[in-house]
C-alpha cells in the first residue's frame, strides 16, 4: 500500500488490519530533496518510515534515478536506506518517466550503465533486501532488464499500470524470463485452517 506519510496512530491501525508491506519511497538524497520535492521533507519521509517499521510492518523504500541528481546523490540515497535500523525489505528503484508538462518534463535520459551500477550498489549495500525494478520498466529494453538480473536486481513489479504509469504487460514479462532462464518465486501457500 502507498498512501503517502502516517503518523504513528495511523501505521498501528494499517498494521491492525492486515497491511503487510508499506510503500514509502525516499527518492532521492537528503541533499538533493528540495529541489525536485517540496511538499514534504527528508526527515518527513524517514519518520513515516520509523512509524511503519514500529507498527510491525515491512518497508518498501526506493528512489528515482534521473531526476538531475548526481552520482554522489544515488549512492547517499543507497546509503540512507542501508543505514536505517533495519533495511528495507523491499528496495524499488525506479527510472523517471518525464511526464509532459511537469517540472521534469525534459529531463535527460537515466545511461542505462549508470542504471545498472546503482542495483549492483543496492544489491552489495542491502544482501537481504529484493532489489525491484519498478516504474520506467516500458523504457528499458530487454537488454537494459537482464544487466540489471545480473547486477542483483531480484525482483519486478508486474501489472499493466504501477500506481499513474503504464508498465509492460505479464506476457511481455514472461516472455522476458524464459528468455533469461529466470523462474518466478513460488508462493507460499496458505496454511490449512484447522478442523473444528
Amino acid at each position: 500500500m502507498t498512501l503517502g506519510m502516517l503518523t504513528p496512530a495511523q501505521s498501528e491501525r494499517l498494521a491492525d488490519a492486515g497491511l503487510d508491506y508499506y510503500n514509502h519511497n525516499i527518492d532521492t538524497s537528503e541533499r538533493f530533496y528540495g529541489e525536485v520535492i517540496t511538499t514534504r521533507t527528508f526527515a518527513d519521509r524517514l519518520e513515516t518510515l520509523a512509524n511503519v517499521r514500529e507498527a510491525g510492518i515491512k518497508v518498501c523504500a526506493g528512489g528515482i534515478l534521473g531526476m538531475g541528481e548526481t552520482v554522489d546523490d544515488r549512492i547517499s540515497m543507497l546509503v540512507t536506506l542501508a543505514n536505517l535500523p533495519t533495511a528495507p525489505e523491499s528496495v524499488p528503484i525506479n527510472m523517471l518517466i518525464p511526464i509532459p508538462g511537469s517540472k521534469l518534463a525534459d529531463a535527460p535520459p537515466v545511461d542505462p550503465i549508470d542504471f545498472v551500477r546503482t542495483i549492483a550498489l543496492a544489491r552489495l549495500l542491502m544482501p537481504k533486501s529484493h532489489v525491484r525494478l519498478s516504474a520506467g520498466r516500458t523504457e528499458m529494453s530487454d537488454e537494459l532488464q537482464a544487466l540489471c538480473f545480473l547486477a542483483g536486481a531480484n525482483s519486478i513489479f508486474v501489472g499493466e499500470t504501477l500506481l499513474t504509469a503504464g508498465n509492460p504487460g505479464e506476457d511481455h514479462d514472461a516472455a522476458l524470463f524464459r528468455r533469461l532462464g529466470l523462474k518466478a518465486m513460488e508462493l507460499h501457500p496458505a496454511e490449512p485452517e484447522p478442523a473444528e
